[in-house]
């Protein structure tokens, strides 16, 4: 009996016949055409409920799962397929004696495909003020159980997840009556990410801290990530390495990321690409009034904020032209046609420019001059906005680091200045600037700024002292009167010699040093201001 089941379930090619199908889904699109194909191949279609209901108002034949398993739908749909003789027609073996020995004794049918997606929890939690009670009634529980059961046979079954599925089976149904060993075992592998990224979802939203009050200052004890990939690219970091971009699976809560951007002109964006703009549009977030950041090797080589948008974006280049050379721009306000004509008439190189728009003017302005055209990948993302504080992940070798992002706003109520010198409120004004500034800067992490522009950056030094000197050095005769922000503590006074003899009109760093008090006295020696902030900004 077993030879002669294989030989109706197996065809030449690994084909599996489908003469039978239970469906049952929450997203209906695209099911009434697809199960008409099934239909007009002769399939078999057993259904539950709001899906039985859909289908047979399109005309569709469709067998109710509670008529074949003689047991009602129940508890407000919670209990209609969790039946043995559903789950035993997924899992039978058709080439195992035994089991079909037992679809005969208990009367039956074996089901070739399954056609399931699950209750949309991920679009329930996204809804503003959804209860929990809400939340938990989108768990799905017998969706997932026949996923994963189809998925398990998939040597005899066909597991059908999404809508994007459907004419990889019609195809094949119309070609061979069945389908491919191939194809059911890609399915099969979409349908566990498909039922893993499910859990994944559940799992965060219930373990969030608001769902767990005892435990709200924890970082969670598990983490779980689910990545789905939008766009390969043509390398990573090195043209010898792969490179792909991938968002959080549904991604509705990162609508302000880069990688949600619509390209208005310009080449495919590359690794490096994404990496600077992601720094770049991070800086200017901070900033009410319109600013501008320009980003070279995710280092800012000059940001700044001005009255217009113009003048933020002439003053941001001005901060080092020479480093500009090939950076990417981000600018939080929509960019005009002065800013577009300022941009190309000066002659820049410009390798991606991100905004939340670009009026009509600047956009033909920036695509048909020359240099521009279309080299310059041009990003319009509508919905920037300064991202709450977020869990950051960064992988090690063997696991991953996770931290709060260091996304704070400034809180110059918690700032104390320890000199004797005080700030004049034009100083504290351009110390809250270099303050946002300097989180953004590689460790070691110096800037100097001045008329709220970054005119100095020192960054990635393995010596505080050397990052002063580098910033001086960018600044020029631009030092004079500047503002001088460091990440961390200033181990030893030797750094502020150095502001002192470049003209720096007035210091910020952490505090915390067992020098502090030497770095003080040299501050009131030189009659320099100097604010401690109360916190790091290392970035590594």
């Amino acid at each position: 009996m077993s030879t002669a089941m294989e030989s109706i379930a197996e065809s030449p090619g690994n084909i599996t016949k489908i003469t039978r199908a239970i469906i049952s889904v929450s997203d209906k699109n695209g099911l009434i055409e697809f199960a008409q194909q099934l239909a007009q191949s002769g399939v078999e279609i057993f259904s539950t409920g709001g899906t039985r209901r859909h289908l047979q108002d399109a005309g569709i034949s469709v067998r109710d799962v509670s008529d074949y398993t003689g047991f009602p739908e129940m508890m407000d749909g919670r209990v209609k397929t969790l039946h043995p003789k559903i789950f035993a027609g997924i899992l039978n073996r058709r080439d195992n004696p035994t089991d079909q020995q037992s679809m005969q004794d208990h009367d039956i049918v074996g089901f070739d495909l399954v056609v399931v997606n699950l209750y949309p929890f991920r679009e329930t939690i996204s809804k503003p003020d959804v209860t929990l009670a809400e939340a938990t009634e989108q768990i799905d529980i017998g969706g997932p159980s026949l996923v994963r059961a189809a998925a398990k046979n998939h040597k005899f079954v066909t597991i059908v997840t999404s809508a994007a599925q459907y004419d990889d089976v019609v195809t094949e149904l119309g070609k061979h009556g069945g389908t491919s060993l191939e194809l059911r075992k890609r399915l099969m592998a979409e349908a566990f990410q498909h039922t893993a990224d499910y859990d994944i979802t559940i799992a965060n939203y219930f373990s969030a801290s608001d769902h767990l009050q005892d435990n709200a200052a924890a970082l969670p004890s598990q983490v779980l990530v689910s990545l789905e990939q939008l766009d390969e690219l043509r390398y990573g970091e090195n043209s010898h390495q792969r490179g792909a971009v991938y968002q959080y699976a549904g991604g509705q809560d990162f609508a302000s990321s880069i990688i949600h951007a619509k390209q208005l002109n310009g080449k495919q964006l590359s690794y490096n690409n994404l990496l600077d703009l992601d720094s770049a549009l991070s800086m200017v977030l901070m900033f009410d009034q319109p600013a501008c950041s320009v980003i070279k090797h995710n280092n800012p080589c000059g940001a700044a904020v001005g009255d217009n948008v113009c003048s933020a974006v002439q003053k941001a280049f001005a901060g080092d032209p020479v480093s500009a050379f090939g950076s990417v721009v981000a600018i939080n306000k929509t960019v005009d046609a002065e800013t577009a004509a300022w941009m190309s008439d000066a002659e820049l190189f410009v390798e991606a420019v991100v905004a939340p728009e670009f009026e009509p003017a600047a956009l033909e302005i920036l695509t048909t001059r020359p240099k521009w055209k279309k080299n310059v990948r041009l990003m319009a993302l509508a919905d920037i906005e300064r991202p709450a504080n977020r869990l950051e992940l960064r992988p090690i070798y063997g696991g991953m680091l996770i931290q709060d992002s260091d996304s704070q706003l400034v809180q110059q109520n918690q700032w104390k200045i320890v000199t004797d010198s005080q700030p004049s409120e034009q100083l504290l004004n351009e110390l809250q600037f270099g303050w946002n500034m300097v989180r953004f800067v590689k460790s070691n992490a110096i800037t100097l700024s001045k008329d709220l522009s970054l005119v100095g950056v020192g960054a990635g030094q393995m010596s505080r002292v050397d990052s002063v000197n580098i910033s001086i050095e960018k600044a020029g005769d631009r030092a004079a009167g500047s503002v001088l922000s460091s990440d961390a503590f200033f181990p030893f006074p030797d750094s502020i010699e150095l502001a002192a003899k470049a003209g720096v009109a007035a210091i910020i760093q952490p505090g915390g040093s067992v020098k502090d008090d030497e770095v003080i006295a040299a501050c009131n020696n030189h009659g320099i201001p100097m604010v401690f902030a109360g916190t790091r900004h290392f970035k590594h």
